[in-house]
């Protein structure tokens, strides 16, 4: 049963239905795991009361836990009174209760003489030794236990963190991390028992450096923000504003781990929660959960707190000019050097961020994690940088590096004193294509070689790997690229080379020729990209010619070559597969919509988005939407389906979650949904085989089908009246709506009138050009051109 070939984990019990417990629960049942969530039997009503409470907050969260509302329904309630029976047919049990060791061990204690003889128990704790809570452990658990550790939240966060003990089977932890990767869509790594682990241990003190050197240099909190977000490679949330999404309270917690199990650390010192952290705590103010914290909002004001002061001041002060241009800087050394050698106080207080973070790491290596990949791909996924601390390193230059926090520890400028370790100067990078360096063992090692990860033929990357091989080009023009995998040359990929994907005359031309290609060589077709998003859409900016000088000829035809790109897509003699991840919107969804069948990584967000920039869907999307009512329509009742796929269009509805573009209607039920994005292009190639296997064949394109007509279009304008009336809506997406609805409804003509769907084409063609043409849908084009977000005027 241990054999990871075959140990299946399909159902799992989540002990302890606080904050984290009833999360993880939740992206369990967004996977189709069923879920039991254990607490205690409340004092009064039901005895699953707080469960069932914790379900139904699950609902009102945002950022939503859930994909979809519905995905409640797979968690069961229980409690420990009268339910722990129900851990026997559990395949994995995962503890998630308070941070106390007594709590913990007497939980286990309670619940062993009910596990399974196979089952994985896992303690979801983010700083207490696995170690110390194994030896509590009843003896024929010991094999089975280990430590696993979700962050938050744990539907977005890509990382999951695996400690084993001493006495954990390494089967039993291959088999868990196999589910973690391929069902639940994380990225794993294994570390070691040491306090807070790998991510918060570096994070946390990486924070707590920030914290440091701010006030040894005098910065403001929003300018340290303003600095040590995206223009260093970070969240937008920076340092302060993180603390504050955290919960200040939640950070004091991980800070006092270190401070109660560090103290011969040589950064001990440090270990500690500054005067003014501590006063927001006392008096209520953690952070965004409470609206007040290290920042404060009052009506649309933002205020920081002055810590000197004591008191909030108003928010929003910059980098200086000149520091800001440093961290323009393409090539890292060149702006890690000029940091070091600039003498403005901002430049010098990141030069010692990114100096003491450099030494720690390199001082810890050995102790806290099996390879430098491991605190690289930890940080990347756990606290968002785009860079690990060993590959921002490398890629500034090892030595050069080295030998300046070598200097400035010689200096007595840093927060410890003791020297880098010796294998640093022996050194030139940590990463190379060979693998990366442990410490512990003195030489560089490869990736885990589990089977899972053959599903990821392009896993993510660290500086230094071996360049990923794209393999042999079958076709390309300046827009896209057709090619082979080396790991699978039966099916190939058709990739686009524009920025964010969009689509101008190059894709529409390359997409066709691509289709062409596969039909006469091969059994399909993938449209992939290794990076997200799929397609932001239609690309505005290369209209730009043609609609200054009025030419909407040329534009007319590029939106009737669009549609014959979808229709080739649709029409191929071999099934054209989709594999999405990140935006697919207007156009993107359009192609994706017309795919044989669509492989979408579960956080796709998909929509025909068209209305934002005063037009309407016309790659075929109105076309598809008015063909798919008229299929799915019971007793012709043809407007009762349409309604809602109209109103996906009209209000520009974009599905947060594969599975709402689902059941919006962007994709059909028969797509397939993925947790863990890298293994997208693995299935979207097995669909083509399965399809090519079972003697695919193109839909047949229908003669005729019946619209939803002028009548249709009538008691849509009714809804939309109604709409503007209430102020939902101003009257160019009035206007806008009705195209819209006129189109799917088929144009001037009766109820129940066949066409075909070059009829809705021509319909969508005509009024997407009238749209072009009115002044406020230029505003709006010009506005998101310029803005990057929609105007409503």
């Amino acid at each position: 049963m241990s054999n990871v070939s075959q140990k299946q984990i399909r159902k799992v019990a989540v002990l302890g239905a606080g904050v984290m417990g009833a999360q993880i629960a939740a992206h369990l049942a967004n996977a189709g795991i069923e879920t039991v969530l254990f607490d205690l039997p409340a004092k009064e009503g039901p005895a699953n009361g707080i469960v069932l409470k914790a379900i139904d907050n699950l609902k009102k969260l945002k950022p939503a836990p859930l994909m979809s509302a519905m995905r409640a329904e797979l968690i069961d309630a229980a409690n420990y009174g009268s339910d722990l029976a129900r851990l026997g047919d559990c395949d994995l049990v995962i503890e998630a209760i308070a941070e106390r060791l007594d709590w913990k061990l007497d939980l286990y204690a309670k619940i062993a003489p009910h596990l399974a003889p196979h089952a994985i128990l896992a303690t979801n704790t983010s700083g207490l030794s696995i170690q110390k809570l194994a030896d509590g452990v009843p003896g024929e658990l010991k094999p089975r236990f280990c430590g696993i550790h979700f962050f938050n939240p744990p539907r977005y966060m890509y990382l999951v963190e695996l400690i084993p003990t001493a006495g954990t089977e390494t089967a039993e932890l291959d088999a868990l991390e196999t589910f973690l990767v391929t069902r639940l869509g994380k990225g794993v790594v294994r570390a070691k028992d040491t306090p807070n682990f790998i991510a918060n241990r570096i994070g946390v003190f990486s924070m707590l450096a920030t914290i440091h050197h701010a006030e040894q240099f005098g910065i403001r909190f929003d300018v340290v923000d303003d600095l040590t977000g995206p223009r260093m490679g970070r969240p937008k949330s920076a340092t302060f504003r993180t603390a504050d999404v955290v919960g200040l309270d939640t950070f004091a917690h991980v800070v006092r781990t270190m401070t109660d199990n560090l103290p011969d650390d040589p950064w001990a010192a440090y270990y500690k929660s500054p005067a003014w952290l501590a006063a927001l705590i006392e008096q209520g103010a953690l952070g965004q959960k409470t609206r007040a914290g290290i920042y404060k909002k009052e009506g649309r004001d933002i205020f920081v707190l002055d810590p000197k002061a004591g008191q909030y001041v108003p928010s929003g002060q910059k980098g200086s000019d000149e520091v800001k241009a440093i961290l323009k800087l393409e090539d890292p050394a060149a702006k890690v050097k000029a940091l070091r050698e600039s003498a403005h106080p901002e430049a010098q207080f990141l030069w010692a961020c990114l100096r003491d973070v450099w030494h720690y790491v390199a001082t810890l290596l050995d102790g806290i994690a099996d390879s430098a990949r491991d605190i690289d791909f930890a940080i990347r996924w756990g606290f968002g940088w785009k860079q690990g601390p060993f590959e921002l390193w490398q890629a500034a230059g090892w030595k050069a590096v080295a030998e300046a926090v070598s200097a400035d520890i010689a200096a007595g400028k840093t927060m410890a004193s003791i020297p880098l370790p010796a294998w640093v100067v022996q050194r030139d990078g940590v990463h190379a294509p060979e693998g990366s360096y442990s410490a512990a063992q003195n030489k560089l090692i490869g990736r885990s070689t589990l089977p899972v990860y053959g599903r990821q033929l392009y896993p993510p990357q660290l500086v230094g790997d071996a360049e990923p091989n794209f393999g042999e080009t079958v076709y390309e023009n300046d827009s896209v690229r057709m090619w082979l995998p080396p790991a699978a040359t039966d099916v190939p990929v058709l990739s686009f080379k524009t920025k964010a994907h969009c689509i101008g005359a190059g894709v529409l031309a390359g997409v066709q020729e691509a289709i062409r290609i596969a039909e006469a060589r091969f059994q399909g077709l993938v449209l992939w990209h290794p990076d997200a998003p799929f397609s932001v859409g239609a690309d505005l900016a290369s209209m730009g010619p043609a609609f200054m000088t009025g030419d909407f000829d040329a534009i007319e035809n590029m939106v009737a070559e669009f549609q014959r790109a979808s229709m080739a897509i649709k029409y191929a003699k071999v099934p054209v597969v989709g594999a999405a991840q990140g935006y697919a919107f207007g156009g993107g969804c359009e192609f994706l919509m017309h795919c044989a069948r669509v492989v979408a990584a579960v956080e796709t967000y998909i929509g025909l988005v068209e209305v934002g920039v005063g037009l309407l869907p016309a790659g075929g999307g109105c076309k598809e939407f008015a063909l798919r009512a008229s299929r799915e329509a019971k007793g012709g009742d043809i407007l009762g389906v349409l309604k809602d796929y109209y109103l996906a269009m009209a209000m520009a509805k974009v599905g947060t979650s594969a599975e709402e573009g689902q059941q919006i209607g962007y994709l059909r039920e028969s797509d397939i949904v993925l947790f863990n994005s890298n293994e997208l292009l693995f299935v979207a190639q097995a669909q083509v085989r399965a399809l090519a296997a079972t003697g695919y064949r193109a839909p047949v394109k229908p003669k005729a089908f019946p619209v939803a007509g002028r009548t249709g279009a009538a008691t849509i304008k009714g809804q939309l009246v109604n709409m503007l009336e209430g102020g939902f809506i101003s009257k160019y997406d009035y206007h806008i709506g009705v195209q819209i609805a006129e189109v799917v409804t088929g144009g001037d003509v009766e109820a129940g009138t066949l066409v075909n769907e070059e009829w809705i084409l021509k319909l969508e063609r005509e009024r997407f050009m009238g749209l072009l043409k009115k002044g406020k849908t230029q505003e709006r084009i010009m506005y998101m051109l310029e803005n990057n977000k929609p105007l409503r005027n």
